[in-house]
């Protein structure tokens, strides 16, 4: 019970991710800078809180618009300049954790108590049956996924959003604004980034700027793709997004369980993006043949 409580807790956080990297995903793009941005926030929320004494109820709202200005700059640079969405991204991901260091001095940033309110709502459990109850953060990805779903599936919003996936030209020749839409789909997915790092770092209660969120980029885009998210765009669904997720968690978890090591998890992750890439592309080549 203790070890499923655990996993359904890191599939609420990743799983937000991998939400956060859908929505650039969907739209032909793609952001590799979530890590940093988990990074930022995490090192953020506790300068807010335990340097500058603020209420942690205030200091997650700043992060998390700060992560919505950064979605707010990469978009105006893949959408004004015209630069590649990997190239933006790349540089943000090198960029943003290269600030954060530099800011703290590479010093370990710690809440010390500082938010212990909120840290004891997201390490609360909702009951459900005697030593088990479902993690707030799973609770949380619930929302988002509630919320992104009928964002995707019931609104103009949604349907332009892959309308721009699967051929930016036809859209925007039929009247959709393809360059504020897609700036919104990054600072959606900096927002959610920001969300996630926030998750962590009160998971734990410390963030280390050289190695928070180190990798969790290729976790939030393996847990799209596998969840059926087409990395050329146009394609995907909020529930399946989840399921890649949690399947993601799965698998790392049997890892460890099975070879007392995690050292095979980078190898799985690899593996499923690039099982993903190329069942996608097969998949395309059938339907042209078709």
């Amino acid at each position: 019970a203790y070890n499923l409580e655990n996993l359904l807790q890191r599939i609420g956080m990743y799983g937000v991710l991998s939400l956060a990297a859908a929505f650039v995903i969907v739209t032909g793009g793609i952001d590799l800078s979530l890590g940093s941005l988990v990074a930022v926030a995490g090192c953020l929320l506790p300068w807010l809180c335990r340097d500058c004494g603020w209420s942690p109820w205030l200091a997650v709202p700043v992060v998390l618009a700060t992560g919505a200005l950064v979605g707010l700059w990469h978009g105006i640079l893949v959408v004004g300049l015209r630069l590649q969405p990997f190239v933006v991204t790349l540089c943000g991901l090198l960029l943003y954790r290269g600030i954060v260091r530099a800011a703290t001095g590479d010093r370990t940033m710690g809440l010390q108590g500082a938010a212990n309110g909120l840290r004891e709502l997201v390490a609360a459990r909702l009951p459900l049956g005697p030593g088990f109850g479902l993690p707030v953060p799973l609770l949380l990805l619930a929302a988002v996924a509630l919320a992104s779903g009928w964002l995707w599936n019931r609104t103009v919003f949604g349907r332009h959003l892959f309308a721009l996936g699967r051929n930016e030209e036809a859209a925007r020749f039929a009247g959709v604004r393809t360059g504020a839409l897609t700036i919104a789909a990054y600072v959606v997915c900096s927002s959610l980034a920001a969300l996630g790092g926030c998750l962590f770092v009160l998971d734990v209660g410390a963030a280390e700027p050289a190695s928070f969120g180190s990798w969790y980029e290729l976790y939030a885009i393996a847990g799209a793709v596998l969840g059926g998210v087409a990395l050329r765009g146009g394609e995907g669904q909020v529930l399946a997004v989840v399921f890649g997720a949690s399947l993601m968690l799965v698998l790392q978890n049997a890892i460890n369980l099975n070879f007392r090591s995690n050292q095979l998890e980078h190898a799985v992750v690899g593996a499923v993006i690039l099982g993903g890439a190329a069942a996608d592309e097969l998949l395309r080549r059938l339907r042209r043949r078709r």
